[in-house]
């Protein structure tokens, strides 16, 4: 008997159709999208009513997305764009210290002011006198143009203007966000897989020339700054150090015969697991500050407290490991010492910036070397500077690996070349508060 195709299976046959056609609307105009505009699984919903993302799956309501198809099409290319740069911009996976409802706000008029930027023609709209006046308060702005720069915009505001910003601004479903700070197994392969394409979309913007438009920079700015932001958590792993810590190693030896001897012999294992392990974690580790006049005290405050966060995960330690924080002008003024998990929150709780002069990145590196001398550091991981990059660097490499953390941008050529870069984002680095 011949199957007669529902209502439903024929508005989700026609979305699946209509989806293809945007992609292909879109890459007339943005060609390094091409891999980013693959990444997402079509999947019909009904309890929406736009679109919204995972990360993986691109859920849509058929009939919406035909009704909208045929009565104004480039707005359905507008909101699958829309929902396309929230991934490229990792705005699903940063945003689960803020308040839920101003970071979605802030994600969608960060997208937007891109797109509108863009001024293309699949995508191409006038501009509401609304988003007018906010693009201008925007730009007066000199700490950039991203979600974290907008919610804290937000947070300022009065609960009737941040009304009119969520109605004007809001185009796609944010319901499917991960909602947890720690991200599942497959939220994190998810966010990933994304990071790679962002990486590679950057590459092939740069390759095609995609930068000489306003829109196409403001494109390439919103991908610097998301990947400097993923990129921090990872660069740490390179300050680990491999050292053997005693632990029960489950990897080496079969559970099945040690529980069949306890079982048969009561208790005599038939193998008996090893004892150690080899793991890799930060074992000493020198955090230097460049307390330096144009450092700010906020910045340092919440950088140290970032990489807390990151290095007290949970398994991130040895049974015993020593932090030294040292706080450096032109000279090294305050050396402070952590040697427990516990100590780290009551250091950041009791913080003060010391400084204040000139910077000379020099003493810092004459203070650790003579640390090393004395035995006082006998496995160190490696050196993190933080700083604005305005000062005097060592000519000489140090027997330890050492990364210059820098505040925006930075000369390039002043660098060492044995020293590791990476160029974090402000925003990132400053108080976030719920407004209440």
């Amino acid at each position: 008997m011949e199957h007669v195709e529902t209502q439903e299976e024929w508005e989700n046959r026609m979305s699946f159709k209509v989806l293809d056609f945007v992609k292909k609307e879109l890459y007339f105009d943005l060609r390094f999208l091409e891999m980013a505009f693959r990444m997402l699984t079509p999947v019909p919903q009904k309890n929406i009513g736009t679109l919204a993302t995972d990360g993986g799956n691109l859920y849509f309501p058929s009939e919406w997305l035909i009704q909208i198809f045929k009565s104004n099409a480039p707005y359905l290319n507008r909101v699958y764009l829309h929902t396309i740069l929230h991934c490229l911009f990792s705005h699903l996976w940063i945003g689960q210290k803020r308040n839920r409802l101003l970071w979605g706000i802030a994600c969608d008029i960060a997208v937007e002011y891109t797109i509108d930027g863009l001024d293309k023609p699949s995508t191409k709209r006038p501009l509401s006198w609304i988003r007018q006046q906010f693009y201008e308060q925007l730009q007066k702005r000199e700490d950039g143009i991203s979600a974290a720069v907008i919610y804290r915009m937000l947070l300022e505001k009065e609960e009737d203007e941040l009304n009119k910003l969520h109605v004007e601004f809001y185009t796609d479903d944010h319901r499917f966000w991960p909602k947890e700070e720690q991200l599942s197994a497959k939220e994190a392969e998810q966010r990933e897989q994304w990071n790679k394409v962002t990486r590679q979309t950057s590459l092939l913007q740069k390759r095609n020339g995609e930068e000489k438009e306003e829109g196409e920079r403001l494109l390439a700015a919103g991908l610097k700054a998301e990947k400097s932001r993923r990129s921090y958590r990872d660069f740490l792993k390179k300050f680990s150090v491999l050292r053997e810590e005693t632990h029960c190693n489950l990897d080496e030896f079969d559970l099945n015969y040690y529980t069949y001897g306890l079982r048969v012999y009561k208790n005599m294992p038939l193998l008996e697991p090893l004892e150690s392990r080899e793991v890799k974690k930060i074992r000493e580790f020198i955090v230097a500050l460049d307390t330096s006049y144009s450092t700010s005290g906020d910045l340092i405050r919440h950088f140290l407290q970032e990489t807390f966060a990151i290095l007290t995960e949970q398994d991130s330690f040895f049974t015993h490991c020593r932090l030294h924080i040292l706080q450096c002008d032109e000279r090294v003024q305050k050396d402070e010492v952590v040697e427990k998990k516990e100590e780290l929150q009551m250091l950041l709780n009791h913080f003060t910036v010391v400084g204040g002069g000139g910077t000379d990145f020099r003493p810092a590196f004459t203070y650790v070397n003579q640390l090393i001398k004395n035995g006082d550091l006998k496995n160190l991981g490696g050196l993190l500077y933080f700083t604005d990059g305005k000062g005097i660097y060592p000519k000489k490499k140090p027997d330890y690996q050492t990364a210059f953390l820098f505040l925006g941008d930075y000369e390039e050529e002043n660098v060492p070349p044995w020293a590791m870069r990476l160029q974090l984002e402000p925003e990132e680095f400053l108080k976030e508060q719920v407004k209440k």
